[in-house]
C-alpha cells in the first residue's frame, strides 16, 4: 500500500473548531384553568406506559452511546445525519450553532453537540443547509473508537493497539500527528486523524528526548525517545463523507 501522506496533512487544516453555549428553554405558566384528564381505557393506558418506557430506552441509548466508528458513525450521527435530525437526537437545547475556522482564514458551517453543560464534539457541515456531516472532531474523552482509542489514550496502548506505525515530530504545523498506514488499524487510514502531544513535565524532565523528536519528519513509534516524554492523544478528527470540491 503506498498511499500519500500528503492527502492526509491536507484534511489536518480543519483542525481548530471552537464551541460556543447552547440556548435555554423558555417557561410558560399554564392558565388556572381546570380541565379534566381523558378517560384511558386498560388497554390505552398500557400504550401509553409502553411509549414512555421506549422513549426512557432511546434517551438512555443515546447518552450511553460514545462510540466513534470512523467513516460511518459518532453515537447516533452518521453520514446522512443533517442539522434537523441531529436535534432529534440530542436535542435542540444542547446544540450551538456556529461559523468555524477550517484553516488558512477559511469558515464552514458547524455545530457544538453538548450534554450536561459539557461540549462533547463539534460537527462541521459540507454545505450552508446542514443537510449532511464532513466530519466530526473537539471530542471530550468519553469519545472512543471500538479498539479503546480517544483522547487522552496514553502511547503505551496506542503502541499495543495499533502495532508499528508512525508519527511526525513535533514542534510544527502537523507536529504529533499519526500516520495509521501500515497499522492495525489501517482501514481507518483518511478517515481518522489523531495527534499527540508530550506532557510538560516530560518536556522539562527530558529535554533531549524531546529536542530528538522534534520537526518536519516521520519517527518510528519504537523510537526510544518517545517513551520519555508521557505522550498521549490530544485531539480526534473523525470524517462521516469527504469533501466536496
Amino acid at each position: 500500500m503506498n498511499r500519500p501522506i500528503v492527502a492526509s496533512l491536507l484534511l489536518l487544516t480543519l483542525l481548530g473548531l471552537g464551541a460556543c453555549n447552547g440556548t435555554a428553554a423558555t417557561k410558560v405558566d399554564a392558565p388556572n384553568t381546570v380541565v379534566e384528564a381523558p378517560h384511558l381505557s386498560e388497554a390505552g393506558a398500557k400504550d401509553a406506559s409502553d411509549a414512555v418506557a421506549e422513549d426512557a430506552v432511546t434517551e438512555d441509548a443515546v447518552a450511553e452511546d460514545y462510540t466513534v466508528v470512523p467513516g460511518q458513525r459518532v453515537g447516533q450521527v452518521t453520514s446522512t445525519t443533517s442539522r434537523q435530525q441531529l436535534a432529534e437526537i440530542y436535542g435542540e437545547a444542547n446544540l450551538s450553532d456556529t461559523e468555524v475556522h477550517v484553516g488558512e482564514g477559511f469558515m464552514e458551517p458547524g455545530t457544538v453537540v453538548s450534554l450536561g453543560n459539557q461540549p462533547q464534539f463539534a460537527v462541521v457541515w459540507l454545505d450552508d443547509s446542514r443537510s449532511r456531516p464532513l466530519m466530526a472532531k473537539d471530542f471530550s474523552p468519553d469519545w472512543k473508537t471500538p479498539e479503546g482509542i480517544g483522547v487522552g489514550t496514553p502511547y503505551a496502548t496506542l503502541q499495543q493497539t495499533l502495532g508499528s506505525f508512525q508519527l511526525y515530530g513535533f514542534g510544527w504545523d502537523y507536529g504529533g500527528t499519526l500516520s495509521l498506514e501500515g497499522s492495525q488499524i489501517d482501514q481507518y487510514y483518511g478517515l481518522l486523524l489523531l495527534r499527540l502531544e508530550p506532557s510538560t513535565s516530560a518536556m522539562d524532565a527530558n529535554p533531549e528526548a524531546l529536542q530528538a523528536t522534534m520537526g518536519d519528519r516521520l519517527i518510528p513509534s519504537t523510537d526510544p525517545n518517545l517513551a520519555q516524554l508521557d505522550i498521549s492523544v490530544s485531539s480526534m478528527m473523525v470524517y462521516l463523507n469527504e469533501p466536496v470540491e
